[in-house]
């Protein structure tokens, strides 16, 4: 049996194809992507996923890898990957963001750690309210949702359009939206916690002897922990019904995969 070069070129292409997809959304998609799994889990995912998601993409144009035209592909599945991921990512964001907001309010942004998954500092608040979302979207199996949708993205007559410039302004609205969702969840701490320090204010001005600071800053600590242990079922629904967003338009991102 002879094999000639064609023949391996177009092996390798077909591999390729979908691995670059599926590598640019393992390297940023939540729980994948994050700094704590080591380097060789992800390339031995990525590498797993290719192989089980690889009989669903159609046959690869033809093209050299090495020529302009190949490496302006590849960087495409590379984007279009990466664009699924992401659009997840961010919607964790909109809790940091909320947390943060919370945290400053309530006297807790000087408390601070590394978040492990970033490499950036973050207030522990905002790490709380990361890892119950995090839990809560294992427990609603996203990352197997997530999963579906890149499978699903190769399904069409090129595999998706890939990545462009609509593509891309999408993905940027929907940053907006996540700035939206970060408030609209710190919105009721914020709002409690508005009203305990007019409260204090108030009390200050009756009785100035009172140490305003002895008193209000761990009232105002009391106050928001309070609210945000009432708030836990409406924050489960409303990050439940980002999530199914984000995964809508991870869907899209693929600019025509299903």
């Amino acid at each position: 049996m002879e094999i000639q070069a064609a023949q391996i070129t177009g092996w390798v292409t077909a591999f390729l194809w979908p691995l670059l997809r599926v590598s640019g959304m393992v390297m940023v998609a939540p729980v994948f992507g994050a700094n704590v799994v080591p380097v060789r889990v992800r390339i031995v995912l990525a590498l797993a996923l290719t192989v089980l998601v690889a009989p669903l993409a159609p046959a690869p144009p033809e093209l050299q890898p090495l020529a302009a035209a190949g490496l302006l592909a590849m960087a495409q599945q590379i984007l279009t990957g990466v664009a699924i991921g992401f659009a997840v990512q961010l919607a964790f964001d909109a809790l940091i963001m909320a947390g943060q907001t919370v945290a400053m309010t309530m006297g807790l942004g000087f408390a601070t750690l590394v978040d492990p998954a970033r490499g950036a500092a973050t207030p522990v608040l905002s790490q709380l309210l990361l890892i119950l979302g995090l839990l809560l979207y294992l427990s609603l199996d996203g990352h197997l949702a997530l999963i579906a949708v890149l499978a699903d993205s190769f399904r069409g007559p090129a595999g998706g359009a890939g990545f462009g410039i609509g593509e891309a302004w999408t993905l940027a609205a929907w940053g907006g939206r996540i700035f939206e969702a970060g408030l609209v969840i710190a919105l009721p701490a914020v709002i409690a916690l508005l009203v305990v320090n007019f409260g204090m204010g108030i009390v200050s001005r009756a009785a100035p002897q009172l140490n305003l600071f002895a008193v209000g800053f761990p009232v105002a600590m009391l106050a928001g922990f309070l609210v945000l242990l009432l708030s836990l079922p409406a924050l489960r629904t409303g990050f439940t019904q980002l999530l199914e967003e984000a995964l809508a338009l991870a869907g899209q991102m693929a600019g025509g995969g299903r």
